[in-house]
């Protein structure tokens, strides 16, 4: 038992000094050696194509939260709330949160999957021959183009979901449009706003580092494909909700 403890640990421990390098590698070309058009192109692969699934993930979340809400907080009166619950909720929370899950599911596993197939098919072995940096070209744009766009995304998805809130409110018949809109702006404030996209960079981020990661670790052909996506988008998912609560902490308390 201590030898398959002690095995683990060491795996993990290697594993996440491979991770380091790696994100330092990366960081240093995106300051100094950017790849300006790979960025680019990246950018519309990983944040405007993933804007019709975030749409209606926000959309229905709101819809979700706000019918939940209406109907126990007008039970007590408190209507008047309902418009700055949902925009803390989803400002704060809901919005960050279930963006990541949505864009790991889709961008992290793209992200493995191709550079996964790339590895085992040695097109990574071929640019090293080349004498070019496979991280220049295959992580830093995957990199920042994740972690530009990501905040977007939760902004974009906050509001969504705010006016998805509001349909329901408005739907029930007892919540005055005006006071939905009055107690969100009373209630939510700056720091929650940039708090939800402090949490979108960071998101961004370890999700393309995590994902770039596991396809650059590809063995054993299509299967191996297979494996680092299915990896990549599970660690990612299990980083992101470690990740939110330390945020949550250090950000709103």
């Amino acid at each position: 038992m201590f030898q398959y403890l002690g095995k683990r640990i060491g795996t993990f421990l290697t594993q996440l000094g491979q991770i380091t390098l790696l994100a330092g590698h990366a960081c240093r070309h995106i300051v100094l050696r950017p790849h300006v058009g790979q960025v680019f192109e990246q950018m519309y692969r990983l944040g405007v194509k993933s804007l019709p699934i975030t749409t209606v993930t926000a959309l229905f979340i709101g819809l979700a939260f706000a019918l939940q809400v209406v109907q126990e907080f007008l039970k007590f009166g408190a209507g008047k709330m309902i418009g700055g619950i949902v925009a803390l909720a989803l400002w704060r929370e809901l919005g960050p949160l279930l963006t990541a899950v949505v864009v790991a599911g889709r961008v992290g596993a793209a992200i493995a999957a191709e550079l996964g197939t790339m590895k085992v098919t040695e097109q990574v072995e071929a640019l090293e021959a080349m004498g070019q940096d496979p991280v220049r070209y295959l992580v830093a744009p995957r990199l920042a183009a994740s972690t530009l766009m990501m905040p977007l995304l939760v902004g974009w998805a906050d509001v969504v979901g705010f006016f998805g809130g509001f349909i329901i409110a408005i739907g029930s018949g007892r919540v005055n449009p005006y006071m939905y809109f009055e107690s969100a702006q009373a209630m939510l404030h700056v720091k929650d706003i940039m708090g939800g996209l402090v949490k979108g960079v960071f998101f961004g981020f370890f999700i393309a580092l995590i994902s770039a990661y596991m396809g650059l670790s590809a063995k054993s052909g299509a299967k191996g494909v297979g494996e680092v996506t299915t990896r990549a988008v599970v660690v990612s998912l299990i980083v992101i909700f470690v990740l939110n609560y330390f945020l949550s902490t250090a950000l709103f308390t």
